[in-house]
């Protein structure tokens, strides 16, 4: 519980004041996203900081005179009261705030269950905005109510997250499509957020002292900046089509660019489970299928075509048997240059390929990522950096558990663990890349993924010519035969 009440105090900067709170109403709005100004969306997270807190504290002073049965029954009732208040916030608020709802949701750092399975709803099923705005946000974009612009369309959203929501509807012509419709107001509700975001790098610098925040807001500014772009969206996911056109398990739907605006962007329809009932429902052989093509999406897309989908989360995912995984969502993307992928590839190979601390250590000061000189050894540095890799270090088969993906969050943001992060640094190009650690390894725990990660690493690489090690990778080594970037 204390993880969540500095996730809140984090993400409202821990700045806005109780007699702020007590003395300003969040500014109310008929937009589609409550509270897009700076002041209203730090005093709706302090509020509810504030609440949790004093609830937390009530909490604990009934549970001290309890008996352990009832400390019990006293600690689930918080955790469910306190998961459905912030997820109401947070889901309402929509933007760069739910988006740290949805990130908690799915990372294996302690939450209590009821908690992660209320933020679980942020993935795709957010409170909507009403049919009503969702309409008029078609009219004003496409030129005529949805019931004009399509032969049909449901007003009830398939789904809802952070910047938009989900319509089904088909076309004049018969497809059937998706239409996702941008909140109102959301691109001034993630400004707002994103105008908070030096004080939250001012306390993630004092955490981390070796810390340039500069360049790591500045990227992040960027990048969810042009999430709220559907133009820049569709010509995304229109790359991501075409790249993986005809891939035998990864599919990734087109783009109806006759559909599609700066707010509103419409892709065929696709059709699959979503991430709980596969990971709940499915075997243990189907899930481990749904597993492989998840990392191969991401590090194929990385190293094939200088390009990561930066939001990876459940939510994103659609499923179908025989490890058929549909990726939605390519707001979020970043693109590498060559240099990029030069030094990546300069890192594993020292890690992982020659087993060289020193010429590791070399090569993430070069590139800014360590201070130069400092008075640490390299076994230090080894350890430290080295449980990202850990995975990739060892041939044979190993499953990625809880407890290792647990382990990568406190590695990365306990800064008493190891005297390193003291002189680390973030890198910009690495900064959404960091989404694969923190991110894709809590998806694959929860699906207890257990492989043989680096045989499959050594396929993807361009550095190496691995041969494929399951029977997925034969299927994809067929179909890369045939690439042509």
């Amino acid at each position: 519980m204390r993880r969540l009440v500095r996730l809140l105090l984090v993400a409202g900067v821990g700045v806005v004041g109780y007699e702020l709170f007590k003395r300003t109403k969040p500014a109310a709005s008929d937009s589609g996203v409550s509270a897009t100004s700076a002041m209203a969306r730090n005093v709706a997270v302090a509020r509810t900081t504030a609440k949790v807190g004093a609830s937390y504290a009530t909490h604990q002073a009934r549970r001290a005179t309890a008996s352990p049965e009832k400390q019990a029954e006293l600690d689930a009732a918080f955790e469910l009261k306190t998961a459905e208040e912030v997820v109401s916030v947070l889901g309402n608020m929509k933007g760069a705030l739910m988006k740290i709802g949805q990130m908690a949701s799915f990372l294996d750092d302690g939450l209590p269950e009821p908690i992660r399975d209320a933020l679980a709803t942020l993935q795709s099923d957010a409170p909507p905005m009403s049919s009503e705005l969702a309409a008029k946000v078609i009219e004003d974009e496409l030129g005529a109510p949805p019931e004009k612009v399509f032969a049909e369309w449901d007003p009830k959203p398939l789904s809802a997250a952070s910047i938009g929501q989900v319509h089904r509807a088909v076309t004049q012509d018969g497809r059937a499509v998706a239409v996702k419709v941008q909140y109102p107001g959301v691109a001034k509700a993630i400004m707002a957020d994103l105008d908070n975001s030096q004080m939250l790098f001012m306390v993630l610098n004092m955490m981390f002292p070796g810390l340039d925040p500069k360049p790591i807001v500045q990227e992040i500014r960027d990048r969810l900046s042009e999430e709220v772009d559907y133009r820049l969206e569709a010509k995304n996911q229109a790359d991501f089509h075409r790249w993986y056109a005809d891939h035998p398990f990864i599919h990734v739907p087109a783009v109806l660019p006759e559909y599609s605006t700066e707010r509103v962007l419409t892709t065929e329809l696709a059709t699959g489970v979503r991430f709980s009932e596969m990971a709940e429902t499915w075997s243990y052989e189907e899930k481990q299928m749904a597993a492989e093509t998840i990392y191969r999406f991401v590090f194929r897309s990385l190293w094939s075509f200088k390009a990561f989908n930066g939001d990876p989360h459940p939510g994103n995912y659609l499923f179908n048997p025989g490890g058929q995984v549909t990726f939605l969502d390519f707001g979020l993307v970043k693109h590498f240059t060559q240099q990029d992928l030069d030094d990546a590839q300069r890192l594993i190979e020292a890690i992982v390929v020659d087993n060289d601390a020193a010429a590791y250590r070399r090569g993430i000061e070069e590139m800014g990522m360590l201070k130069p000189g400092a008075p640490i050894t390299d076994a230090e540095v080894e350890e430290y950096f080295g449980y990202f890799y850990a995975l990739i270090r060892r041939p044979g088969q190993h499953m990625i558990t809880h407890e290792y993906a647990a382990g990568m969050v406190s590695q990365y943001f306990d800064v008493n663990a190891s005297p390193v992060p003291k002189y680390a640094n973030v890198v910009p190009s690495f900064v959404i890349l960091q989404r694969i650690n923190l991110g894709l390894y809590a998806i694959l725990a929860r699906l207890e993924a257990n492989f043989d990660w680096l045989g499959m690493s050594k396929e993807i690489w361009p550095f190496t010519d691995g041969p494929p090690v399951t029977e997925l990778g034969r299927a994809e080594a067929a179909w890369a035969a045939k690439l042509t970037v």
